[in-house]
């Protein structure tokens, strides 16, 4: 692996930044208010994530392992699950530095076993059509007939 500073990057900062606040950016990042995220993770080695449930899923489905840094919510549960599953690596943002981010973008851009579980659960999650299933299983529930809820109560 090359440098860091050589990598392309993308950061979206959202509305509540603005990117002129940031001051110097490096030559080979891009800072944005928004992004098309699922454009650029189809093209991305890796996602650096505050582990929100969307850019999770949307990540595995690209086969893209993760750094994640989570901030509140249901954050951390996520991150847990990140690590767990051997799809990337967390740090709370109370320990987070910018050597110790190096040090886990470097551990997962060296290490193929990241990609590795990444890829599998791109392919688990593709044969498996979680969110079409999820979708129609929904629905079905919402068809149920009037008689059977009890007026009653």
């Amino acid at each position: 692996m090359g440098q860091l500073s050589e990598i392309p990057m993308g950061l979206s900062v959202g509305q509540n930044v603005s990117p002129e606040s940031l001051g110097s950016i490096p030559s080979n990042a891009i800072v944005v208010r928004e992004a098309p995220q699922i454009q650029l993770l189809k093209r991305a080695a890796l996602c650096i994530t505050h582990a929100g449930l969307n850019t999770t899923l949307e990540s595995l489905a690209n086969g893209i392992p993760m750094v994640a840094i989570p901030i509140g919510y249901d954050q951390p549960g996520v991150a847990a699950r990140i690590g767990y599953h051997g799809v990337g690596e967390f740090m709370d943002i109370e320990n987070l530095s910018v050597e110790r981010l190096r040090l886990l973008i470097q551990q997962l851009l060296e290490n193929p076993q990241y990609l590795e579980k990444a890829r599998l659960f791109r392919k688990v999650s593709a044969q498996t059509r979680g969110l079409n299933l999820a979708a129609e299983i929904i629905e079905r529930a919402f068809k149920w007939e009037p008689t059977t809820i009890n007026q009653n109560n």
